[in-house]
């Protein structure tokens, strides 16, 4: 295949962690392809009257914490002149988040293949989606009326789990057991005194074992993780403080990823990262999921190359037309 141009909308290069970070791995496999590889942050779109453009760094990468990229170039080009466009900004999905999906939109004719789809991503929050398949989810509500969110509390025997709709690598979870009193102090607070809806969801025991994040790419099983928490926490982010461990597929997992895999192709969520624990599909990742580096380490797997995959063909479809 012909070079082609591949953008990566992201977090400052000079924080990534070389050894853990997704998108840099992301990076190195489209260099790798021999790919130019342009990365630009969100504070660096803007509309000129007729189309988006961004100031674009061309980098090359070397798995070098600390000297991890030099810049080849830096130019302003129109968000067209690129093949493919990786949406890789971290979380929190705030406004300016939400602006920037739409920006990267007006390209005209010639918008680029997008992983992530920018309006599968802003109607895909990562808390809610999973709603749209309660029959896979562990009993959940999404209120901020305390004495719902009280009564459901004291409905739960085995606990119940509460974390912010925008929350994100484990920040604001909360475990409450039917009879703990500070139950409507921690009520009060997450949902700042009843302003912000929060997810309260029924504790799932086996969570001690570890929740699986799974990679799909164009809705398919590609690699896990096993996020083992701490002796001192209910919470396996990695973010967070859990350990990676070598996750193996469940057929329910497999069932899982099966039900999701058309609405999520139909939406353009092209990477995703699905949180399941035990039975129960908690939450699906698509703003920047993270785990390829240790799905590759612990499975043996390249996720990033299948990833990349789906781009060339992407952008073979987008320059054929």
């Amino acid at each position: 295949m012909a070079a082609l141009t591949i953008g990566f909308l992201m977090d400052p290069l000079e924080t990534v962690r070389v050894n853990h970070d997704s998108t840099f791995e992301l990076m190195r496999e489209a260099q790798k392809r021999g790919h130019r590889v342009l990365y630009f942050e969100q504070g660096w779109l803007r509309f000129n009257g007729t189309c988006t453009e961004a100031r674009m760094r061309h980098v090359t990468v070397r798995p070098e914490q600390g000297r991890h990229f030099d810049i080849l170039e830096e130019a302003v080009h129109p968000l067209s002149t690129l093949d493919v466009l990786f949406m890789r900004k971290d979380p929190p999905v705030d406004v300016e988040f939400l602006h920037a999906t739409q920006l990267v939109e007006l390209c005209g004719d010639r918008a680029p293949a997008f992983i992530n789809h920018p309006a599968g991503i802003r109607d895909a929050n990562e808390k809610l989606f999973a709603l749209h398949y309660p029959d896979l989810m562990p009993d959940t509500r999404i209120t901020r009326e305390l004495p719902v969110l009280l009564d459901f509390i004291a409905r739960n025997p085995q606990g119940t789990i509460l974390k912010p709709v925008d929350g994100y690598g484990g920040k604001g979870i909360l475990f409450l057991s039917p009879t703990d009193r500070n139950a409507r102090s921690a009520v009060e607070l997450l949902t700042m005194g009843g302003r912000e809806a929060v997810v309260a969801q029924a504790y799932i025991p086996e969570s001690r074992l570890g929740d699986k994040r799974i990679l799909l790419v164009d809705g398919e099983p590609v690699g896990g993780v096993l996020r083992v928490p701490s002796e001192d926490d209910n919470r396996g982010n990695m973010a967070a403080g859990g350990t990676p461990r070598k996750a193996v597929l469940t057929p329910r997992d497999l069932e899982i990823c099966e039900r999701l895999k058309p609405e999520l192709r139909k939406r353009g969520l092209l990477l995703v990262g699905i949180d399941v624990l035990g039975d129960y599909l908690t939450e699906v990742n698509v703003t920047s999921p993270t785990g390829i580096v240790e799905a590759n380490q612990l499975d043996g797997v390249c996720v990033e190359a299948k990833v990349l995959d789906v781009a060339e063909r992407l952008a073979a479809e987008r320059n054929a037309r």
